[in-house]
């Protein structure tokens, strides 16, 4: 069998890979281009690709032999999983392995707007500390008692709510499905709409999964009934958040900042009104960015191709279910 990688994995997984398969890995352009992609998938019976991927039915139909696509990712939502149903080829993901990391970098990011972390730092680097702050100068917020609205409790948003629970926030949240009155109770938390939800929030943190309903679900409306000393933190998909709603909210001060791990189209540069904003504060997509976590990822990648291609179920496997899309 044939197998395509959009670009190089760890070392250990593609000599697994090699021992089973003729491996070909784009090694050009990240991301890997449509035409490219097309001209490669061809005779290929297995992929792996990454979230900035787009695995369209165009690139479906043009694998003519494609048994399994592995995603390096817990979305899928850059593979038109319909198409590759129908066609039967088996669509598996990474989810839960990069909880924890995910998790751990909202709070990090929670943590560094309360106490302005990144601009001590760009003052002390731009020599502009001149004097020892005396008691009204260069003030944070305390996180103890202020209230954390989470959008989307899935299992990124409870293990967010459980550290959280550390710095003795309280807690809302806003889901599909409401939680059990058990969890509800184990993480002293609230389910509330989504209105209450960001009227109520000292900062909101985005667990949500991207789909059409919520397309830049939170927008200029959303983000004025917000608390002019709120903040809004987005580790989940960029397309949830209306970036010019929200570069607008900044600018006027509607709310008090931000912290981004994810954008609407990535990478962004300086051309991106917010890495003008002194009040947001922006990381490179670096939810699952740790050694530990992007080595499990790929081992996870590498099983489910391999299942797949063998006839079995993968580890983590899209499928649908009563008509829309779902998981095992």
């Amino acid at each position: 069998m044939k197998i395509l990688l959009t670009r190089r994995l760890h070392d250990f997984a593609v000599k697994e890979l090699k021992k089973r398969y003729q491996v070909e890995i784009h090694t050009g352009k990240i991301p890997i281009s449509k035409d490219s992609l097309i001209s490669k998938i061809k005779d290929k019976d297995g992929l792996i690709c990454y979230p900035y991927d787009r695995i369209d039915s165009d690139v479906i139909n043009a694998g003519t032999r494609l048994k399994a696509i592995s995603t390096f990712s817990v979305g899928y939502n850059h593979i038109d999983v319909n198409t590759a149903l129908k066609k039967g080829i088996t669509v598996s993901y990474t989810p839960e392995v990069l909880t924890k990391a995910t998790a751990d970098l909202t709070v990090a990011l929670v943590l560094a707007l309360f106490r302005r972390v990144c601009e001590g730092d760009r003052l002390i680097r731009k020599n502009e500390w001149r004097t020892i702050f005396g008691p009204y100068e260069f003030l944070g917020t305390d996180l103890s008692g202020k209230t954390l609205g989470i959008f989307g409790m899935g299992r990124i948003g409870k293990a967010v709510a459980k550290r959280a629970l550390g710095f003795e926030m309280k807690l809302l949240y806003h889901n599909r499905k409401r939680l059990s009155p058990q969890e509800e109770k184990r993480l002293n938390a609230k389910y509330v709409s989504l209105d209450e939800l960001f009227r109520r929030s000292d900062v909101v943190s985005i667990h949500a999964p991207y789909t059409p309903k919520t397309h830049e679900i939170v927008n200029l409306k959303r983000l004025k009934s917000m608390k002019k000393t709120s903040f809004l933190v987005n580790t989940a998909r960029g397309k949830i958040i209306n970036e010019k709603d929200l570069v607008a909210a900044l600018k006027k001060k509607i709310i008090a900042g931000a912290a981004l791990d994810v954008f609407q189209n990535e990478p962004i540069g300086i051309s991106n009104h917010l890495t003008g904003l002194r009040n947001v504060l922006i990381t490179p997509h670096i939810g699952s960015a740790t050694v530990e976590t992007r080595r499990e990822m790929a081992e996870i990648t590498v099983k489910n191709l391999i299942l797949s291609l063998a006839g079995k179920k993968p580890i983590y496997q899209v499928k649908v279910e009563s008509g829309r899309l779902g998981r095992f």
